[in-house]
């Protein structure tokens, strides 16, 4: 049921969203058509009795009366209300998303860490598989109206293959008057410590990485029944759905069109439709309508989770993965880039516009220069610092040496001249720098 548009907003293009303004399931239309309806056939009445049944004295009452109502209908602050819960419920819809239990983390390490290829090995593998699956149908049965449709009974569940006979006795006989979504989570730790017992998980670690992958799934699937359970406050979605349907009431009577030889304020035009008043019920009962969709995403509507769809992938994926791909892979090769150090996989000529070189750096532009060594490539001390104990002055003569002539003057480069001139100013003056 969910309605996917990814692909057609791919690239940002001239009046891009113009072609989803068109599409029906999941649209705004879909939702709002009927309160839209009503809401014009009520102004469209109220319009009629006030031009052509009511009379003189009674036309200025209404006027009054309608004057007062779009006074003090802005005072109802729908925008802040509204945006503010649409928020929240929005933030919920997604962090149930996040939480759907996914078994595909625990399917790898079951194919990994569960050895034997033999008839018990699979058992033990598919049967830890089928406990997972089993948990999630459980909590699935629990929030999702979908779900509950599909498995309405535990013998639906025995039936579909999710849990045996026995099971189903096991499970009915535990005296509990809460939910047993945990019973299989139970069983799969019991399982996974007998395949430890046995040998057929070799290690502790990999026990521990097992039961710590369920404990995360099982974590998933009481968010799951938590977010089921608390809801938004009551109060709260009753404030804002007075908020929205108090405003568009005063609307209806404060919004008409009053006769414009009495001289009214705001009313020197008598449109007949009040084109942004519909547009503003367009746009405000639509915000709500988007709040009343996604609140419990686990229902029947367009944009809702396809939780059927999920367990049916999980049990099949999960059950490939820990039986007839265990231990079957591909014999290796060498790849084609075996002798190539620097390896890179070939461009389409439609892609070969997404080729660009590697990003260095946003300083690697600037175009400084690093500064040449000093000459003769001997280290020298900075202007200002001092050289330290037992090291010759610069100016010192070498033993043996022949002072003849006078020393020669060094010579800065202009590297050297700009490299000089980025120094602080204590540096360049050759002072302390608290003197600077």
């Amino acid at each position: 049921m969910t309605v996917t548009y990814s692909s057609r907003v791919a690239n940002a293009t001239f009046f891009g969203f113009h072609r989803l303004l068109l599409r029906w399931r999941g649209s705004i239309y879909k939702l709002l058509y009927r309160e839209f309806f009503i809401f014009a056939l009520l102004y469209i009445v109220l319009s009629l009795v006030y031009r052509f049944v009511l009379s003189v004295d009674q036309k200025r009452f209404f006027e009054k009366l309608s004057l007062y109502c779009d006074r003090y209908a802005e005072q109802i602050p729908v925008t802040f209300i509204l945006g503010f819960y649409v928020t929240l419920v929005v933030n919920r819809w997604w962090n149930q998303f996040i939480n759907l239990p996914w078994p595909d983390r625990l399917m790898f390490l079951i194919t990994s860490c569960v050895q034997g290829r033999d008839e018990y090995g699979r058992l033990l593998r598919r049967t830890m598989m089928r406990y997972v699956n089993l948990t999630s149908i459980l909590i699935f049965r629990s929030v999702s109206t979908t779900v509950c449709k599909r498995f309405p009974t535990i013998e639906h569940v025995v039936e579909a293959g999710f849990m045996t006979p026995e099971e189903r006795k096991l499970f009915e006989n535990i005296n509990s008057p809460h939910l047993k979504y945990w019973v299989p989570v139970v069983w799969f730790t019991n399982l996974a410590a007998k395949a430890r017992k046995e040998g057929r998980i070799q290690d502790s670690v990999d026990l521990q990485a097992i039961l710590k992958e369920m404990n995360k799934f099982r974590t998933w699937c009481s968010t799951l029944f938590g977010y089921d359970w608390v809801g938004i406050p009551l109060v709260y979605t009753q404030v804002v759905t007075l908020a929205v349907y108090t405003f568009f009431i005063a609307c209806l009577i404060g919004r008409q069109f009053l006769d414009p030889s009495q001289g009214y304020p705001g009313n020197d035009l008598d449109l007949y439709v009040p084109i942004f008043t519909l547009l503003q019920f367009f746009f405000y009962s639509g915000w709500l309508k988007v709040a009343e969709q996604l609140i419990n995403p686990f229902g029947e509507d367009d944009d809702d989770f396809e939780t059927n769809w999920i367990i049916d992938r999980n049990l099949q994926v999960s059950l490939l993965a820990v039986d007839e791909m265990h231990m079957n892979m591909p014999h290796l090769t060498r790849d084609i880039y075996w002798d190539d150090a620097a390896a890179q996989p070939p461009y389409t000529v439609a892609a070969a516009d997404y080729c660009i070189p590697s990003f260095l750096g946003s300083t690697t532009d600037m175009g400084y220069d690093t500064p040449p060594p000093p000459p003769g490539g001997a280290l020298t001390h900075g202007p200002g610092v001092s050289p330290g104990p037992g090291s010759r002055p610069a100016n010192a003569q070498r033993p043996g040496a022949s002072r003849a002539g006078p020393p020669a003057t060094r010579v800065q480069t202009p590297q050297q001249r700009r490299h000089r001139n980025l120094l602080p100013l204590h540096a360049q003056l050759q002072v302390p720098y608290w003197l600077v």
